[in-house]
């Protein structure tokens, strides 16, 4: 698998693994969610949306950037938002070239601050932010008396094998 198929790899786990956060919020009970606790799991899932989206703006393959620590989001919006990234992600992805992973691009900080990267990176970052957030909202949806969503890659990736032993064992 080259660097390209890999990191679209990487991408439909985490569009799997984002719909599973989602499932979870909406497992949280009614009576939860006018918690501070929820909203800031909801915050948390639209920041990992706007993260992604304001990176394929200054990738300058999105015309509007994004507000970075979207606050005041309400869950029922959270889902045509993921959407609407995912589109455009998948738009992205699907015209990535080994090339272009290997541009270095500009860009300015929400601060000001002027830095360059990589493509590479930034996809590379993207994905260990996501796991992150994840986390922290997995935690959040526990502390509210849900099951939290298993993300875990390699409960994504892995394949079952059969047991060809006798007695259970593997040889």
């Amino acid at each position: 698998m080259d660097s390209v198929e890999n990191y679209r790899r990487w991408f439909d786990y985490e569009k799997d693994s984002h719909a599973k956060v989602i499932d979870s919020l909406e497992s949280v009970t009614e009576d939860n969610r006018s918690s501070s606790s929820f909203q800031k799991a909801v915050e948390l899932m639209a920041h990992l949306i706007a993260a992604r989206r304001m990176w394929l703006y200054r990738f300058g393959f999105a015309k509007e950037n994004a507000e970075l620590f979207p606050r005041n989001v309400q869950f029922p919006a959270l889902a045509g938002l993921l959407a609407e990234m995912e589109a455009g992600w998948s738009e992205y992805l699907e015209k990535l070239t080994e090339t272009e992973l290997e541009r270095v691009f500009e860009y300015q900080s929400y601060e000001g601050s002027r830095f360059r990267n990589t493509v590479a990176d930034i996809l590379t970052q993207l994905f260990g932010h996501s796991w992150y957030h994840r986390g922290q909202i997995a935690a959040q949806v526990r502390a509210l008396g849900a099951e939290p969503a298993v993300t875990d890659f390699v409960f994504w990736s892995r394949e079952q094998v059969e047991d060809k032993s006798e007695c259970g064992e593997l040889k």
